[in-house]
């Protein structure tokens, strides 16, 4: 079951010509990412500044298939799932409210230690949450 959460297009999402700026679609993507970890009850700042792991973001990619304006209500859609024992990938769809694919996206995270740098296996939490979602 995917997670959604609605999201209302700001103006600092948009660029000079009033549609989203390319890279913001991302800023909106984690958006969705940060609500889907709250929604499963765990606590942003325990989890950004904690000393067992880290969850840096290794890829990027977009496509954009409709433009999204200033005002516009969408539905961040997004499913994560484990690519091996240290990674995982979310797969993030934009919808409009017509129920329209206006924009996917694709992150991938690994799972280091934050002192070393190195590797670490996906820690319980964050694969209970992949498996909430996925």
């Amino acid at each position: 079951m995917s997670f959604q959460y609605e999201y209302t297009i700001q103006f600092r999402d948009t660029d000079a010509a009033g549609v989203v700026y390319f890279s913001n679609i991302i800023s909106i993507c984690h958006v969705g990412y940060e609500a889907a970890l709250i929604k499963s009850g765990i606590d942003l700042k325990l989890f950004v500044n904690n000393s067992d792991f880290a969850v840096p973001i290794t890829h990027v990619s977009a496509d954009f298939l409709k433009p999204l304006y200033c005002g516009d209500r969408v539905i961040i859609e997004l499913t994560p799932q484990s690519i091996d024992s240290f990674r995982f990938e979310i797969k993030y769809r934009i919808l409009t409210e017509a129920s329209q694919v206006a924009a996917t996206a694709i992150t991938k995270h690994v799972t280091i230690d934050p002192t070393t740098r190195k590797r670490i296996e996906l820690p319980v939490l964050l694969t209970n949450w992949i498996e909430q979602w996925s």
